[in-house]
């Protein structure tokens, strides 16, 4: 009996937390970046580089980068709502990208380092119409991120995931020849 509730109290609490989070979706060039980016914030669950956007079904890399599958580069954030708002989840992925170029992200060139907010709902549709005024007016330029409807999310290989920390040389180097933090610093300071 003991047992039994045991499980029980797992499964209501392991129901609960699930419920309790939220997933969102974007893409600012390389994956890898973007998981470093968001994964040092806190009420950030977790953090997971993959694929969305597209036509194709269970994309890997190669077809994404050197395909017309549609996909791009994308991050699937799960966060906690009652420590981190969607806003702010908004103003952490503008302060990572360059949102005025079109032809992809700083070294990264190609639709599939487009920088793309996802959304799923009108709530979240609003909100990041919002926040769009909101960069246009403080550059008082128009930018060409991407607004699309979130329709599916494929996980990239393991390669891919938590690249940052897991190859972190090599990581360090791509991020440094990208000039992405110089790039930042030009835009956001």
């Amino acid at each position: 009996m003991k047992k039994v509730l045991l499980i029980l109290i797992c499964f209501f609490h392991i129901n609960l937390y699930a419920e309790e989070n939220k997933k969102v979706y974007f893409a600012g060039g390389c994956f890898w970046c973007m998981e470093e980016s968001f994964d040092k914030i806190d009420g950030v669950i977790s953090v997971v580089s993959g694929y969305s956007g597209g036509h194709l079904k269970n994309p890997t890399y190669a077809d994404v980068v050197y395909t017309d599958s549609g996909h791009v580069e994308a991050v699937e954030v799960t966060y906690d709502p009652k420590v981190l708002s969607y806003e702010k989840l908004l103003e952490i992925f503008w302060k990572n990208i360059d949102p005025f170029d079109a032809a992809g992200q700083f070294c990264d060139k190609g639709k599939s380092y487009r920088s793309v907010i996802f959304f799923s709902n009108k709530k979240q549709k609003d909100l990041i119409n919002d926040s769009f005024k909101k960069v246009e007016k403080m550059f008082n330029k128009e930018i060409v991120t991407l607004v699309w409807k979130f329709e599916k999310f494929y996980k990239a290989e393991s390669f891919h995931q938590n690249y940052y920390e897991n190859n972190f040389i090599r990581y360090l180097m791509y991020k440094k020849g990208c000039q992405r933090e110089e790039t930042l610093k030009k835009i956001w300071n």
